[in-house]
């Protein structure tokens, strides 16, 4: 049951508070006309407060037993799968993504939470003798442990408003840091939704605090504030290289765009390798930054390939998120105006349309392009969109070549029956992570996450989610002296 979510508060301190600004930053949805409803728009000295706030309850949270930390975590994902309905709706609201897709992202979260808490009690430090080292003596014993890195600044997306989330404060909390949350504007109501749910699991005063508003106001200001310590960011590829810059020496990890191509060899099991590209395309109208982003397929399959996805883009289910639909609107009018530009450009330079190229506000209709060459826009620019460019190669290394000429390089699928040949290809993309005989995506949690090149710096994943917030920490016991 859909409602308006008006007026927002924001967190800090243990307080829901309105801005003194008196503004707040309406949110409009993405496939019915109207607001959804508004969050506070910050100044730089609530945001400044917000900042003093967790540092100062930084030193007593870290010495909060590991154990008792986690015990939060345990609670505040109870709370999140308890409103797994509300936080649904809200997110279908304000992202335009199902409903069937917004509880499974909440019950995602639940799991990331828990283990989390989990992967951290079962890390443990280590200890090293001296005398392993040439001249040394075996009278010193080195101790070496994590620590918290001190306030993490946790700046989300739109399209996982939950789990990517959840992904920063849960590695972070979980650690010893304190937190502050910067949502996406439109993902901010999912956000404070979460914020809700770990005030009710006792979350102790300072420890998060959600702060919201424009970009252009407190962005700048946060990433660059001394009392910041580490910078998480998931984003656009423009505002992140932008966050580096203004980071200085803070450590940061980007998760960025994406061009993530899909290779089919003319080995390849087709019928898979159509299933999983539709998948992997279309989903949440191509919305992730680990959509399969373009096919590059051998001109030997080709025809036979097409024909395929065409069938399957015709089944696609299109229209309102309300009725669980693949492909739903768009996030905004300004993504759909640049998918569709991708889609003109590539059809006045000569490609053929298959399928789509069909529009009504937000909403781009899948739409499948054949014959796509290098000089199109489509083939290099990530479009965020359902639009998906075929691109026909003659060998594997005109594939690869195509493949790395990419500013990006998040991940990559290579669809053959050919094991030799799918590892070799895999060792010459210049990418984070390489899918043989499956989609692009995120995860398992667990599993490394990462991208080079324009596609990110550092490596999330549980494990090293809770490396990157964290430093090593050696103590020296001299014994005998």
């Amino acid at each position: 049951m859909e409602s308006t979510l008006t007026a927002q508060r924001y967190y800090v301190n243990g307080e829901w508070k309105e801005s003194s600004t008196g503004n707040v930053v309406e949110i409009q949805s993405p496939y019915k006309d109207g607001i959804v409803g508004t969050v506070q728009a910050l100044s730089q000295e609530e945001a400044e407060a917000a900042i003093q706030s967790a540092k100062q309850a930084q030193k007593s949270w870290a010495k909060v037993s590991l154990q008792e930390r986690a015990n939060l975590l345990y609670k505040w994902a109870d709370e999140l799968l308890a409103m797994q309905d509300e936080i649904a709706d809200i997110m279908m609201q304000e992202v335009g993504k199902s409903l069937k897709d917004a509880k499974s992202e909440v019950q995602r979260t639940y799991d990331y939470i828990r283990y989390t808490a989990q992967e951290a009690l079962h890390t443990n430090g280590e200890s090293m003798k001296g005398d392993r080292f040439p001249g040394g003596s075996s009278s010193k014993v080195g101790i070496v442990d994590r620590v918290p890195l001190g306030v993490v600044l946790a700046i989300s997306p739109f399209n996982y408003p939950v789990n990517l989330s959840a992904s920063k404060l849960a590695p972070a909390l979980i650690s010893g840091n304190t937190v502050i949350f910067k949502p996406a504007t439109q993902g901010a109501l999912s956000g404070i939704k979460m914020m809700e749910a770990l005030d009710r699991a006792g979350l102790p005063a300072g420890v998060v605090n959600i702060v919201t508003g424009r970009g252009s106001v407190i962005g700048d200001f946060l990433v660059e504030h001394k009392d910041i310590s580490m910078v998480s960011f998931t984003g656009g590829t423009k505002t992140g290289e932008n966050l580096a810059k203004v980071a200085g020496m803070k450590p940061v990890v980007l998760e960025l765009g994406g061009k993530d191509p899909g290779i089919v060899r003319e080995d390849a099991d087709l019928d898979k390798a159509v299933k999983n590209i539709i998948s992997g395309a279309y989903s949440y109208s191509g919305q992730r930054c680990t959509a399969i982003k373009r096919v590059l397929v051998h001109d030997n399959v080709a025809d036979e390939l097409v024909a395929k996805l065409k069938e399957q883009v015709a089944e696609l289910a299109v229209g309102s998120p309300v009725e669980s639909n693949t492909v739903v609107p768009l996030i905004d009018s300004k993504s759909a105006d640049g998918v569709q530009a991708l889609i003109d450009d590539a059809l006045a330079k000569g490609a053929t349309l298959v399928a789509g190229n069909k529009r009504e506000g937000n909403l781009i209709h899948p739409t499948l392009l054949d014959h796509v060459t290098e000089d199109m826009d489509v083939a290099w620019v990530e479009p965020f969109g359902p639009v998906l460019p075929v691109i026909r190669v003659g060998s594997d290394e005109e594939a690869i070549e195509i493949a790395n000429k990419s500013q990006y390089g998040l991940q990559a699928s290579i669809f053959t029956r050919d094991v030799d040949k799918a590892f070799y290809i895999a060792n010459e993309l210049e990418v984070g992570a390489v899918q043989i005989n499956g989609r692009t995506e995120r995860g398992p949690d667990h599993f490394p996450f990462l991208g080079v090149k324009g596609s990110g710096m550092g490596t999330q994943g549980i494990a090293n989610s809770i490396l990157s917030m964290t430093r090593e920490k050696l103590t020296v016991l001299n014994l005998g002296n």
